[in-house]
């Protein structure tokens, strides 16, 4: 056991000192001064531009969020057969459009699901190995 710890510290260090040699300099990278020069750009002749119309939105001007709200909730793209089914048994149509508020309101009936779950939510994130919950 004595030799067999300087024998494999000899063979690291061996192993380390081979990756720092090299057989003189690399020349097969590109030489920075030996680039051609690019033709200058020319505008074709037979490019058509139109004149803005009149009260036409111009396609430069977005608006971020509108462009947002179409992203996390769907803009007038149209749902397919089995997205309207789904909506439709879940009851997509009769819900409440101040939900959000009503969800905040101090008169809302709420489940109380214990500590646990509590404690479950708010647990940090991780794998896990050091987190500790108690039943009471």
């Amino acid at each position: 056991m004595r030799k067999v710890v300087p024998i494999v510290a000899v063979a690291g260090v061996a192993m380390l000192l081979a990756g720092c040699g090299h057989r003189g300099f690399d020349r097969a990278r590109p030489d920075e001064y030996a680039v051609a020069r690019a033709q200058p750009l020319v505008v074709p002749p037979d490019f058509s531009l139109q004149p803005p119309q009149p009260g036409v939105t111009r396609p430069q001007d977005n608006n971020p969020s509108a462009q947002a709200l179409d992203a996390l909730f769907g803009g007038p793209a149209p749902r397919s057969q089995s997205e309207n089914s789904t909506l439709d048994s879940a009851g997509g149509d009769s819900a409440s459009p101040g939900i959000r508020s009503d969800a905040g309101d101090p008169d809302t009936k709420v489940v109380d699901k214990g500590g646990t779950t509590r404690d479950i939510v708010a647990a940090p994130e991780g794998d896990g190995q050091s987190a500790r919950a108690t039943a009471n």
